[in-house]
């Protein structure tokens, strides 16, 4: 495998019952690169990010993460997986949250890693709070301090702004440019396209396929259209 590749994605493939979720998607992610998925919702981009958490194995296809099967890649520290929703404990302090999980990741220092993951969400000065105090953006970002606790060199968001204002929105975007800038890379889903135009490369995938990838610029070309979200519209209609 090429070493310059972080994550390769052949012909995958995923049923759940008589719901076809993966249907032969195929896709490169460069090492430092973002990487945005863009599709409907049931369009197979949860499916694809838990496959390569090893939550679940695809029924066809081949999936590796540094040239490793992703299960083997998670147990080496080298993914981090930010969900959807925060999977936090509400009752617990941002600190004893991190502390928690840097145990479940074997961090060692885990002071030195909890205080540096705080710092790179702007936390520190809420790090005795108890976590349901804080507000939905504020958990986001303890939801982010966690996937960063043993630094992985591999990051899966799951839309990880849904529900944020667009100025905690572009304090994040920030956070993931310095991340990719350090050689970190970033696979990110979302729906929304001032995230989408932020990334380096995006695939739009619909009914489990890559339909169109490219920069935002390529795929406002290829669709004909005069921006990123009607481009996004018109390439998602477009048959498949």
């Amino acid at each position: 495998m090429d070493v310059q590749v972080a994550v390769e994605a052949r012909d995958v493939r995923k049923r759940f019952g008589s719901v076809t979720a993966l249907d032969g998607l195929t896709l490169t992610v460069s090492r430092g690169e973002i990487y945005g998925l863009l599709g409907p919702n049931g369009s197979g981009k949860t499916t694809f990010i838990r496959t390569l958490a090893g939550l679940l194995r695809p029924d066809g296809g081949d999936v590796h993460i540094f040239g490793a099967l992703p299960r083997a890649a998670v147990s080496s520290g080298a993914v981090g997986y930010m969900t959807q929703a925060a999977a936090l404990y509400g009752e617990l302090s941002v600190d004893e949250n991190l502390r928690f999980f840097a145990a479940l990741e074997g961090v060692t220092d885990v002071g030195a890693h909890v205080e540096d993951a705080l710092r790179r969400v702007d936390l520190l000065d809420r790090r005795r709070s108890t976590v349901s105090t804080l507000s939905s953006g504020m958990r986001t970002r303890v939801s982010l301090a966690a996937t960063l606790l043993h630094q992985p060199r591999l990051l899966l968001l799951d839309e990880p702004t849904v529900g944020v204002d667009p100025a905690l929105r572009r304090e994040f975007w920030e956070h993931f440019r310095s991340l990719a800038a350090s050689g970190v890379t970033i696979l990110v889903s979302s729906h929304v396209m001032d995230e989408a135009s932020r990334c380096d490369r995006l695939g739009l995938i619909r009914a489990g396929r890559l339909l169109a990838e490219g920069t935002a610029r390529e795929l406002v070309a290829r669709a004909g259209t005069s921006d990123l979200e009607s481009a996004f519209l018109a390439l998602s209609a477009a048959p498949a």
